[in-house]
């Protein structure tokens, strides 16, 4: 559960799913022992009425099956207020570097404290827009990656939910090279 009393009800609540070290202005940081999104009771505790504006999620929905995705989306379409947004990014499937996708796998490359080693599922936008969907939401692909490699970027701002294994704010995007990119979708709950 998380203690949201302290913001007012006229500002803007933004909450960040499995933030780990992030921590962005105007933001408020979970983590999985606070606010898990398999869990009911964390979210009916720590929200009741209130809805939320905007979620930001980095790399969490890998460590889900398929139908704990489903689980998760549609409980954060839930407890989202109409027109809010969820902006969320997993490791992409189709980026084509070896390297990569051996940090992305089910089970993670190696030994069981590597970060990775829980993966659950490796998405590509073939298999993550349509868990959005089903739960309710109107999906815009904002970085992805194609079947044949090709990175695709349609702009979005990163005020509006920044999130760091992007193309424009990775570090090891550097001098036209992508090296690390994420897909990253912005899934809003309609306005009726």
């Amino acid at each position: 559960m998380i203690d949201i009393s302290c913001i007012p009800n006229d500002t803007p609540l933004k909450i960040i799913i499995g933030a780990g070290s992030q921590s962005w202005e105007n933001w408020v940081p979970t983590q999985g022992e606070d606010l898990n999104l398999l869990k009911e009771q964390d979210w009916s505790q720590s929200f009741q009425d209130r809805r939320i504006d905007s979620l930001l999620c980095e790399h969490v929905w890998e460590h889900l099956t398929i139908d704990e995705a489903l689980e998760a989306a549609e409980r954060c379409f839930r407890y989202l207020r109409p027109g809010g947004y969820l902006r969320c990014a997993v490791p992409d499937g189709f980026f084509p570097d070896p390297e990569y996708q051996k940090m992305s796998q089910v089970g993670g490359p190696g030994p069981i404290d590597h970060p990775a080693a829980d993966h659950k599922t490796l998405h590509t936008y073939k298999t993550f827009v349509p868990i959005f969907e089903k739960a309710g939401f109107i999906v815009d692909l904002l970085e992805y990656c194609d079947e044949r490699g090709r990175f695709h970027y349609n702009q979005w701002d990163h005020k509006e939910g920044p999130i760091y294994r992007s193309l424009l704010l990775d570090h090891r995007n550097k001098d036209g090279k992508i090296e690390f990119v994420s897909l990253i979708i912005d899934a809003q709950k309609p306005l009726s």
